[in-house]
C-alpha cells in the first residue's frame, strides 16, 4: 500500500501511517527500531532496497531523508515537504517513508525526523554516501545511538578514516569495519589451533580500500607487531599472511569466494568467504546496538604506526625516473626529450 502526500507536514504522514495500518489490518506496531537512511535521490533506490531486506531480520520504521536541490533561487526560497508512505508488502515487514525536502527546510531535517520516530525505541542513522565528517555532531547524528557510514564510498577514503579517527563518538561505525567480519573471526580461529607466537603479518587488498586498513590496524593492535600492507588487483581483500614461530599462517581469497587457510603442518583447507552484499552488512550491524570497542580500538591505533607502505593514498611515483639525468638537463636544446624516453621503460616494467 503507497500513499502519495505533497506539500505535506509531520503530523498529516503520521495520520497517514495509522490510517494505512487500519486499512491492511494491523493496527499495532510491532518496529524494534527506527532506521533513518540520509541519502541522495541516486543512491535512494539501492539503499531502500538493502534495507527492506535487512527489515526482514529486524522489522524496523524506515525513514529515507532526501535533500532535493532546487534549480532556481526562487524554488530554494520556498520551503516544501513531499512523503511517500509504504505499508505492508510495500515495506517488507515494517514500514517506509520515503521524504523529499525542497528549500530550506532541507536544513533543517531533525525537526521533520524527530515527530516521526518511534516511541522508547533506538533510532539508527545510515548514510550510504557523503556521510558527515563528525556524525555525532550532525542534526540527525545527534538523534541517533548507532550512526553508520561507508568510508568505501568516499571519494578518498584512506584520508576519510583518520577523521573518523579523530571525530570518533561512541556509536559511530562503519561498513568497511562490518566487511572484515568475517575475516577477523577466521583469523582468530586460527590462531586458536596452534600455540605460536606471531612476529609479523601482511595484509593484501585492492586499494583505496580501508577495509584492507582496518584489518591491519585490528591485527597490529590486537597483537603487537609489524604489519604491511600491500596491493592487488582484488576484489576487496585477497590475503593475509602471519608469520609465525611454527610457521605462516595464509588466509587467501583471490576470487572474493572461496578462501584457502593454510597452517604449517596442517593440510590445506576451503574455507567459504564470501563478499556480503549491503543488506547483510546493514543487517549485521542492527544486531548490536552497543557502541563497538573493538572498532574504535583499531580505529585509533593509527595508519601512521602501520608498516610504512600502509599509509600510501596514491600510486607510488618513481622518483628515479621522473627527475631528469644530469646529462639531461645540462643539454638546454632538448630537457623533456630523454626524460620522456626513460618512462617508457619504467611503466613497462611495472606492467610485469
Amino acid at each position: 500500500m503507497k500513499t502519495d502526500l505533497t506539500d505535506t507536514t509531520s503530523s498529516k504522514i503520521n495520520k497517514a501511517l495509522v490510517l494505512g495500518r487500519r486499512a491492511i489490518g494491523t493496527p499495532a506496531v510491532g518496529m524494534v527500531l527506527t532506521l533513518v537512511i540520509v541519502t541522495d535521490e541516486e543512491n535512494a533506490y539501492d539503499a531502500l532496497k538493502a534495507a527492506n531486506e535487512a527489515s526482514r531480520e529486524h522489522p524496523s520504521r524506515t525513514l529515507v531523508v532526501i535533500k532535493r536541490v532546487s534549480r532556481s533561487p526562487r524554488d530554494r526560497s520556498t520551503a516544501r515537504l513531499d512523503a511517500e508512505v509504504r505499508l505492508g508488502a510495500d515495506a517488507s515487514t515494517g514500514e517506509t517513508v520515503v521524504l523529499r525536502l525542497y528549500g530550506e527546510v532541507g536544513d533543517h531535517a531533525q525537526s521533520v525526523v524527530l515527530p516521526l520516530l518511534l516511541p522508547d525505541a533506538p533510532v539508527v542513522v545510515w548514510w550510504p554516501v557523503n556521510a558527515p565528517t563528525d556524525p555525532a555532531k550532525d542534526p540527525l547524528g545527534a538523534l541517533a545511538q548507532r550512526r553508520v557510514t561507508d568510508t568505501y564510498a568516499a571519494e578518498q577514503p584512506i584520508h576519510e578514516l583518520t577523521a573518523r579517527a579523530d571525530a570518533y563518538t561512541p556509536g559511530d561505525t562503519d561498513l568497511a569495519w562490518t566487511r572484515i567480519t568475517p575475516w577477523r573471526s577466521m583469523l582468530a580461529a586460527a590462531l586458536d589451533q596452534v600455540v605460536c607466537e606471531v612476529t609479523s603479518a601482511e595484509v593484501e587488498g585492492e586499494e583505496f580500500n580501508p577495509s584492507v586498513e582496518l584489518l591491519a590496524m585490528w591485527l597490529a593492535e590486537r597483537l603487537k607487531i609489524p604489519v604491511r600492507r600491500s596491493k592487488s588487483a582484488g576484489p576487496g581483500l585477497t590475503s593475509v599472511r602471519m608469520e609465525t614461530s611454527s610457521g605462516p599462517i595464509v588466509l587467501d581469497r583471490p576470487d572474493g569466494s572461496l578462501a584457502t587457510l593454510s597452517i604449517q603442518g596442517q593440510p590445506d583447507r576451503a574455507v567459504a568467504l564470501k563478499r556480503r552484499d549491503t543488506a547483510e552488512l546493514i543487517a549485521e550491524e542492527l544486531r548490536r546496538l552497543d557502541p563497538d570497542d573493538t572498532y574504535a580500538t583499531a580505529l585509533r591505533f593509527g595508519l601512521e604506526r602501520l608498516d610504512e607502505e600502509a599509509a600510501v593514498t596514491a600510486p607510488e611515483i618513481d622518483e628515479t625516473v621522473a627527475e631528469p639525468a644530469p646529462e639531461a638537463a645540462a643539454e638546454p636544446a632538448a630537457p623533456a626529450a630523454k626524460p620522456a624516453a626513460k618512462k617508457a621503460p619504467a611503466k613497462k616494467a611495472a606492467a610485469k
